[in-house]
């Protein structure tokens, strides 16, 4: 994001808000935050208990990983990382040019619903943080 700072606090509280209503839309999704290709968590949506400097290196790591692999088998371009973890899913999903938006879910979460509501909310997040064609 280039933005100036005033500008940048406003967007960062308009993405926590798409996160807030994300979170808030489903009662499986448990924290959103969107990361930086670089690491550095822009806004998010998660308990005091994650260290949210490391979660945001770990997903810029999965993804350039990802992307790698993706390439390799000729894939295009990376759209989503699904993890399907025994006490959840956590979907890492492309959020335009500024990053991934990265969601943690409920074991009971229906993951066609959680896919469909990430990658509205990705994109709805992408038109915030990327300039508009005049």
């Amino acid at each position: 994001m280039n933005f100036d700072n005033s500008s940048a606090e406003v967007t960062a509280s308009k993405i926590r808000a798409a996160l807030r209503s994300l979170c808030a839309s489903s009662d499986t999704v448990e924290a959103a935050a969107l990361v930086s290709h670089d690491g550095l968590i822009i806004a998010s949506v998660m308990s005091r208990e994650v260290d949210v400097d490391r979660f945001g290196a770990m997903c810029a790591s999965l993804l350039a990983l990802a992307n790698r692999a993706a390439k390799e088998v000729r894939r295009g371009d990376l759209r989503q990382i699904i993890l399907d973890g025994s006490l959840g899913p956590m979907l890492l999903t492309r959020a335009g040019e500024t990053g991934v938006l990265a969601v943690a879910a409920t074991p009971s979460a229906k993951l066609g619903q959680l896919i469909l509501d990430t990658r509205t909310t990705a994109r709805a997040v992408s038109e915030l943080t990327e300039p508009r064609e005049a």
